[in-house]
């Protein structure tokens, strides 16, 4: 496996703000690094993330073919064509496991602006394992038992297409759908004025529950005229595309990772063709730095907290020693003291009480 990296010793420009401002900031591995004096970031002069031997490049492009749903082993082949470099599986799951939480964050805090119309809908994804104490849940399309489902609920805005929420559960009860709808008020500031659904009964009071008398409940169909989910159903078989390609996810946590990442790709970075080749994060006139999976990795990672990773020493030094040593037992016959009586005769009239005092009696 051979990884061509263009490099350049003497960086002029910073490869984040593209300021002039730049320093050496010493090296690492043999490699040279740079300090931005403008941004406040450290970078390398070759292609490469930190922690990292794969260019960036490549890094972008394959989470980039992963979200547009193309397999890990096409996903494999197609660097192999490409850059003539062939990772594992393993490392491209590690690349999306490091970089979905990166761009989930980088948009957590956008507030879109969406209409007064709101579609949701919900579907089925397999799944290979469940979290402990989650029950099997039986798809009611394919009657299966067999094979591991979660239920995958949605909420679009109807105007800018606009995922506001998506919350993954095994069961398709009224919380469920509550919870949904409290999600997709959050994200948007606001609540909505009508929600459009299916005739699913857990609807009727999860809507109730999270907006009240605020917003009016339309029960619709794909071929109804007036309350159609057609919307939200064009986007279950965009998501249903990927999830095809997968097969299976292997487990709830997977599932919700792919479901944080597919919503950035879905808002922010995926063009659609029904609003004129635009994102539905410009359309809702939102501003953000990024447009492509290649400026998601040039964002810094989140820092980890000294309390969540400890060094070994450390916690040693600061739990205190329990002894875990087991007494032992022994065959020795435990010695047993026999209880003074409360009255002592001592003869003569003579008695002794418990507490020691001598009386005489009359």
């Amino acid at each position: 496996m051979t990884v061509t990296i263009q490099t350049n010793p003497n960086p002029e420009h910073c490869t984040n703000c593209d300021s002039t401002a730049v320093v050496k900031f010493g090296t690492y591995k043999g490699v040279q690094r740079y300090w931005c004096k403008a941004c406040k970031r450290k970078f390398k002069a070759d292609g490469t993330l930190f922690h990292m031997k794969t260019p960036a490049n490549q890094v972008s492009s394959a989470l980039s073919m992963y979200y547009e749903g193309m397999s890990i082993k096409a996903i494999k082949r197609q660097l192999q064509q490409d850059h003539d470099n062939s990772p594992s599986t393993a490392t491209i799951f590690e690349w999306v496991g490091k970089y979905t939480p990166v761009a989930a964050n980088a948009t957590r805090d956008y507030q879109p602006k969406v209409g007064d119309t709101w579609i949701a809908d919900e579907t089925f994804i397999r799944v290979d394992k469940h979290k402990k104490g989650d029950a099997d849940v039986a798809n009611p399309y394919t009657k299966s038992k067999k094979a591991k489902w979660i239920v995958f609920w949605d909420i679009i805005d109807a105007d800018t297409r606009f995922l506001l929420a998506s919350h993954i559960t095994t069961t398709r009860g009224t919380k469920d759908a509550q919870s949904l709808m409290e999600k997709a008020s959050k994200r948007a500031g606001k609540l909505p004025k009508v929600v459009v659904t299916d005739k699913l009964r857990a609807y009727l009071d999860g809507i109730e529950l999270a907006y009240g008398a605020d917003a009016q409940h339309r029960q619709g169909a794909p071929f109804d005229i007036e309350n159609n989910t057609n919307l939200i159903e064009r986007f279950h078989g965009t998501l249903k595309a990927r999830t095809k390609v997968m097969r299976a996810l292997r487990n709830r946590d997977s599932a919700e990772n792919f479901s944080d990442g597919w919503l950035v790709h879905y808002n922010f970075l995926r063009p659609h063709e029904s609003l004129n080749d635009r994102t539905p994060a410009e359309v809702a006139g939102l501003s953000y730095p990024f447009k492509n999976w290649k400026d998601v990795t040039q964002l810094p990672l989140p820092r980890v907290r000294l309390t969540e990773c400890q060094p070994k020493a450390m916690v040693a030094s600061v739990t205190p020693v329990i002894s875990r040593r087991v007494p032992r037992l022994t065959r020795r016959t435990p010695r047993i003291t026999p209880k003074r009586p409360h009255v002592q005769d001592l003869g003569a009239g003579i008695i002794r009480d418990r507490r020691g005092q001598h009386l005489r009696l009359s």
